[in-house]
């Protein structure tokens, strides 16, 4: 490392991460707006720390640097629960509203790049300079930015292109955390609508412990627990099988699959009242679930670097500000209208934020917010990682590369 560059080690990393998720719930129980928003709590504390860092870049010249290499691990986790919450009944009636969805994240891609684009030219840059800024940072997130912009650079020409994807990304990321809660609640008040109020959450547990419907003993956890290591190794089996045959998908959406095969195969060997409880597990699968998802957000937003912003600030902030009005008014007024106009549909509009400015666990972080406070929403925890982790990478690949050229 060089002089000015301080490694903070993985053990310290990952303890940082609790104290930063103790402090994010903490500034949300103390501040009521941000609980009655729905901010989610690890945005709090992950960005706190992200701030900090930043102070001690500019004023110092300091550069700290997280070992992260956790980070992913917990991602697995979260999903292998997510699949193993997963009744395959509620998938087969997502069925209809999975494309719907897909359609119009489509749609918002074509959008989101032509906004960017119109944004680059009126700076004076080549106009595919702006899909940097658009649906390879936003909707694709870090990983498709590192996949396309060498190509931008050894292609285009556009020098510059890593610096402007990561830039968008982290700006898109902090900003799709922050839209989704708000956005649910003004759809909820707004539109009169009836929560569902049920307590069997997909991930954590509900705001109140009186909406808790029994203890949940370490029994639970340690079920929970077996369960979620088994997933993760029929995920990896999965994994290895699609790779063999020339496949490549996300680890996440592996596990994802895993625990819905396993869930599903349990329920119908030894019936579906007897799996809806598993001793306990469900509940302990949703305590796993949302503190892997928590540490997650927490450690990718520790490892933002605020100060690469710098060189393309202005582009940048109005590139950004621009997609972020265009994401809300297409939420408000097109996702939640044609998802149904209901419950669900807000929370899947929470969400949409995180498909179109952050990562999947971005919107799914926003969902668990909002569920938290209202009750359970099953088909958007089926039907919106489905789609932020398979089917738009897809269609996401074939638009930047039509509209590239490349």
């Amino acid at each position: 490392m060089q002089d000015n560059t301080f490694l903070v080690e993985g053990l310290v990393s990952f303890t940082l991460a609790i104290m930063l998720l103790f402090a994010g719930k903490r500034l949300a129980q103390r501040y009521e707006p941000l609980g009655r928003y729905s901010i989610p709590e690890p945005v709090l504390g992950g960005f706190l720390c992200a701030a900090v860092t930043a102070v001690l870049f500019y004023i110092l010249d300091i550069e700290v640097v997280f070992d992260l290499e956790v980070r992913d691990v917990l991602l697995l986790y979260f999903f292998a629960g997510i699949g193993l919450k997963s009744d395959i009944r509620n998938l087969v009636k997502g069925g209809r509203p999975l494309l719907i969805l897909l359609v119009l994240a489509s749609v918002f891609i074509v959008l989101q790049n032509l906004l960017s684009m119109g944004v680059a030219s009126g700076f004076g840059l080549d106009p595919r300079a702006g899909l940097m800024l658009g649906s390879i940072s936003l909707t694709g997130g870090v990983g498709t930015t590192l996949a396309w912009a060498p190509l931008f650079t050894e292609q285009l020409g556009i020098e510059n292109a890593m610096e402007l994807g990561i830039a968008s990304n982290t700006v898109g990321l902090i900003a799709a955390c922050c839209i989704g809660g708000p956005i649910a609640n003004y759809l909820i008040r707004r539109h009169a609508l009836t929560p569902s109020r049920d307590s069997d959450l997909e991930v954590g547990v509900p705001a109140t412990s009186a909406d808790i419907s029994a203890p949940i003993s370490h029994y639970d956890i340690l079920w929970a627990w077996m369960w979620l290591n088994m997933t993760l190794m029929l995920g990896h089996g999965f994994n290895l099988l699609l790779l063999n045959s020339g496949i490549t998908l996300p680890s996440f959406v592996s596990c994802l699959l895993a625990g819905i095969v396993i869930r599903n195969l349990l329920q119908a060997a030894i019936g579906g009242q007897r799996i809806k409880h598993w001793s306990g597990a469900g509940q302990g699968l949703a305590l796993i679930s949302d503190i892997c998802l928590g540490m997650f957000l927490v450690m990718a937003l520790m490892g933002l670097q605020l100060w690469q912003l710098g060189g393309v600030l202005v582009f940048v902030v109005t590139a950004l500000t621009l997609q972020i009005t265009l994401t809300i008014l297409y939420t408000v007024l097109l996702v939640f209208r044609c998802m149904g106009r209901n419950y669900e549909a807000s929370v899947i509009a929470a969400g949409f934020g995180g498909i179109a400015l952050g990562s999947t666990a971005t919107a799914i972080v926003n969902m668990t917010a909002v569920t938290q406070r209202y009750g359970a929403a099953h088909q958007a925890f089926i039907i919106v990682p489905l789609v932020c982790g398979f089917f738009i990478d897809i269609v996401n690949a074939l638009i930047i590369s039509l509209m590239s050229g490349i």
